[in-house]
């Protein structure tokens, strides 16, 4: 899951970078509303966390320009601006949720996961026949168990290697740059060298085959897997 964090405690980011972080979560951080608005609306995000009581920009007019130009993701509200006219005003500019501080993680963490869970698309298993890869029959992704099953075995993957298959898998059509591979695996704070997209690349089809995902020079890649047999439903 990747999230953005967008608060200006240094404490408080510090200590829920750290516990996302161990939940295998990544996470962007802005200390203000402009940069928060500038990530949100560049970057796609699972949820997007905002504090109301930001410098440059406040959180509600970040929330309202972030719903302006039409972007869906969740967004909760986690501010000690805990009124119920607040509230109120929070969730009518378009919020999906609301935490008064203090809070405890737990709590915070069960609402993301229920935010993300009602957002996320239905399908939790996607399954391909590939007929034009040697000695596989069917290859699923499990979404819930982040896990890889090519005929009867299944193969557990790393947290990047599920984010990166699980985007080829829920888009077998498109192909995607180096950059939006990176994007789709990274946080922004991270120094990005694409690079890494081929290692990875190579560790999927080192589980997939060579054949399942196809390198389209000066383009990026693509999954095959739905090119012969398709999608099993």
């Amino acid at each position: 899951m990747k999230l953005l964090l967008i608060e200006d405690e240094p404490l408080l980011v510090e200590n829920l970078q750290a516990r996302f972080k161990s939940l295998g979560y990544i996470v962007d951080v802005a200390q203000d509303g402009e940069q928060g608005l500038y990530l949100a609306l560049e970057y796609d995000y699972n949820l997007v966390i905002l504090d109301l009581g930001l410098p440059k920009q406040p959180g509600l007019v970040v929330l309202q320009k972030i719903r302006e130009a039409d972007k869906v993701m969740p967004i909760l509200i986690l501010t000690a601006r805990n009124s119920w006219q607040e509230r109120v005003e929070g969730l009518k500019k378009g919020a999906d949720d609301y935490l008064g501080k203090p809070f405890h993680f737990e709590e915070l963490q069960a609402r993301i996961e229920s935010l993300a869970k009602r957002n996320q698309p239905k399908k939790s298993v996607i399954c391909f026949s590939p007929s034009h890869i040697k000695d596989i029959t069917y290859v699923c992704l499990d979404i819930e168990a982040k896990s890889l099953l090519i005929n009867h075995q299944s193969q557990t993957l790393t947290a990047t290697e599920f984010r990166l298959a699980e985007t080829l898998f829920r888009h077998p059509k498109n192909i995607f740059s180096k950059q939006a591979l990176l994007d789709k695996i990274s946080d922004a704070s991270q120094e990005k060298d694409d690079n890494i997209i081929e290692v990875y690349i190579r560790r999927l089809r080192g589980y997939l085959g060579k054949e399942s995902i196809q390198t389209l020079r000066g383009q990026g890649y693509r999954l095959t897997l739905a090119d012969s047999a398709g999608l099993v439903e």
